[in-house]
């Protein structure tokens, strides 16, 4: 793996999405620069780092877990 795709790879893996004016979830801009096997490994990555914070959080949670349950808890507009 050349360091430009473990760069892509690592920005990918992360819990961080940009969200439109919509608020709808968009995908991270390195993701369409990854060819099929850095999807695959992306996604493998990341379902290893999920369980890895689930693993360190007191309530089993993972990142994503908690943005999900931040958002159903917020006020709504």
């Amino acid at each position: 793996m050349t360091l430009e795709e473990e760069l892509l790879l690592e920005q990918v893996t992360s819990a961080h999405r940009e969200r439109g004016v919509d608020g709808a979830i968009r995908s991270h801009p390195a993701w369409h620069d990854l060819d099929e096997a850095g999807r695959e490994a992306a996604f493998e990555a990341t379902v290893e780092l999920r369980k890895m914070e689930a693993a360190i959080d007191a309530q089993g949670h993972s990142s994503t877990v908690r943005a999900l349950l931040s958002r159903l808890n917020a006020p709504s507009k």
